[in-house]
């Protein structure tokens, strides 16, 4: 739970119960009606001060310094925590956007290219990809299904001499994009981002340590294939919830992504 939240919860519950017992001692032993008690407590513990009516007896006198005392502080602290709760969301708001940016930057370079290359190598992904066709009519509940379908898939995209100099190729490429991406500030707090160019980064490693990718042992590209496979199960959910955000927030570059999508054998960026 968001610590901001829960300590808001804590403070208004201590309020809550708090103005009962003041608004209760009001009622009771000022003999005032409910709603003027009510008034009574909160123009106590806002500091309003009184100017028309004060507390005349003991019982309504201590009732008023147990709010004074005790009301004023959590009174504080509920407005301190809902302020903090507005500023954190709209700061969480900023990094999202950043985040998406960056992210967005990776699929245009990088992700949606290597995504199309192993979808090409899984034999799997036929009976899987009408779930991953995503269109301009899905919604929450569509994408909801395919992360569900995600998490119960098997990724078994098998690199040899005939496929593994293209990747090895593309990702030599994009060295210095990777690192910079991996040097953003940004991502620091975005771990499965992370962890997805980390693996890419140790996949383009483990090809260019290798002077000739047609010659190897059956052990080595079943290495390999372990690397691709892992970069492969890390890159489909980023790219899934990529969709989702673009869907929600910007319809515009949804529509482009739509036209992209790496598993859409028609997929076609023109318009028709």
């Amino acid at each position: 739970m968001n610590p901001i939240r829960f300590r808001l919860k804590i403070y208004a519950g201590l309020l809550l119960v708090i103005m009962s017992i003041g608004i209760a001692g009001f009622h009771i032993a000022e003999d005032l009606p409910l709603f003027d008690a009510i008034y009574f407590g909160i123009v106590t513990i806002a500091t309003v001060g009184y100017g028309d009516i004060h507390p005349t007896t003991l019982v309504g006198k201590i009732s008023a310094l147990f709010l004074i005392i005790g009301g004023v502080g959590t009174f504080l602290g509920v407005v301190a925590n809902a302020t903090e709760l507005v500023l954190s969301r709209r700061e969480n708001q900023i990094y999202l956007q950043k985040v998406h940016m960056v992210l967005g930057i990776f699929f245009s370079e990088t992700g949606t290219w290597m995504l199309n290359y192993f979808a090409c190598l899984d034999p799997d992904i036929e009976s899987k990809r009408e779930h991953f066709h995503v269109t301009q009519s899905w919604n929450n509940a569509d994408f909801i299904q395919a992360q569900s379908l995600l998490s119960k898939h098997t990724y078994r995209v098998a690199i040899d001499k005939t496929n593994s100099e293209v990747l090895r190729n593309f990702l030599e490429a994009k060295g210095d994009f990777l690192l910079r991406l991996l040097e953003n500030p940004v991502l620091l707090e975005h771990e499965s981002f992370t962890l997805l160019l980390q693996a890419i980064y140790h996949l383009r490693e483990e090809l260019l340590c290798r002077e000739d990718l047609t010659s190897l042992p059956v052990s080595d590209y079943a290495h390999l294939s372990g690397d691709v496979n892992r970069a492969y199960g890390l890159i489909v959910p980023q790219w899934l919830g990529y969709m989702k955000y673009l869907k929600t927030s910007y319809p515009y570059l949804f529509h482009l992504a739509v036209r992209k999508n790496p598993f859409d054998k028609d997929a076609s960026t023109v318009v028709l």
